[in-house]
């Protein structure tokens, strides 16, 4: 009897445990590297979402090797999957609009992110980007798994030097 009793309490701990909402995004306490606006969070939120160094850190981990237009040699990219760091803020839209620091913009849509394994690179060849390569942060898309992404149109939406990004 007691084992009963046990198992529809476990049962209920864990339909409980199973239905309660992901954690909140902790605060930035670094400096923060990447600001991400718009259709994020809770709904009717009008906050940004902020990201210093290592809370893209701690997102999972992801890295590939591709040939890019900008260099002659292939780059090992490495950082969290762009689907990961929107799911992070709990964005919802049809349209990224990134913002680099030299205030280039790009459109991109959402659904590349789950439909490529996107990458938001803060390592090149497993070395920091520094701004006056690239960095701090990348956009990158495996151009080299599919001929659909070595184009101008994949090539555009790859903004580096990246500072925020506005989800519609």
């Amino acid at each position: 009897m007691f084992y009963g009793i046990r198992s529809i309490f476990v049962g209920i701990f864990m339909a409980a445990c199973v239905s309660l909402p992901a954690a909140a995004l902790q605060p930035a306490t670094g400096k923060v590297v990447l600001s991400i606006a718009g259709n994020v969070g809770e709904k009717n939120s009008a906050t940004a979402a902020l990201f210093d160094m290592e809370m893209l850190q701690k997102l999972p981990q992801h890295s590939y090797t591709t040939l890019t237009p900008w260099d002659k040699q292939p780059i090992k990219f490495t950082g969290p999957f762009l689907r990961d760091v929107l799911a992070a803020v709990k964005a919802s839209g049809t349209t990224i609009k990134a913002m680099a620091l030299n205030d280039y913009q790009t459109s991109i849509p959402a659904d590349d992110a789950q439909k490529f394994d996107v990458i938001l690179a803060y390592k090149m060849n497993d070395a920091d980007i520094p701004v006056r390569t690239k960095g701090p942060l990348f956009i990158v898309y495996p151009y080299d798994t599919k001929s659909e992404l070595r184009s101008t149109v994949y090539y555009e939406r790859s903004a580096w030097q990246l500072k925020s990004m506005t989800i519609e």
